[in-house]
């Protein structure tokens, strides 16, 4: 019987010692303040996103989450028309450039 008890005992302070280690590692359950809006957690920029930073972009994984390989195609479509975009609007304001200083020397 004081064998039994003796093995409780160990057992708790074992158990009380790991849950304060594991208490001053991981934290102490604070709660953070919520996300200023327009952010996300992951890194994204909020304005003039470029292709290479959709390419970038990662998503925590879930044990229900999305499959990782469908995410990626996504990711990388959208990253595609993006830089497609960006180039046909560099292209239009290079040309309305061109054709305001033309404009201009006559």
């Amino acid at each position: 019987m004081l064998t039994l008890l003796l093995y409780v005992l160990i057992v708790g302070l074992v158990a009380t010692v790991l849950f304060l280690l594991a208490g001053a590692l991981f934290g102490r359950s604070e709660e953070l303040g919520p996300l200023p809006e327009g952010t996300t957690a992951t890194i994204l920029p909020v304005e003039r996103i470029s292709g290479a930073d959709v390419r970038a972009l990662r998503f925590q994984q879930v044990v229900r989450g999305y499959k990782a390989g469908e995410v990626d195609w996504a990711l990388a479509r959208l990253a595609a028309r993006i830089d497609e975009l960006q180039a046909q609007l560099t292209e239009a304001q290079s040309a309305s450039t061109g054709a305001a200083t033309g404009r201009d020397r006559s």
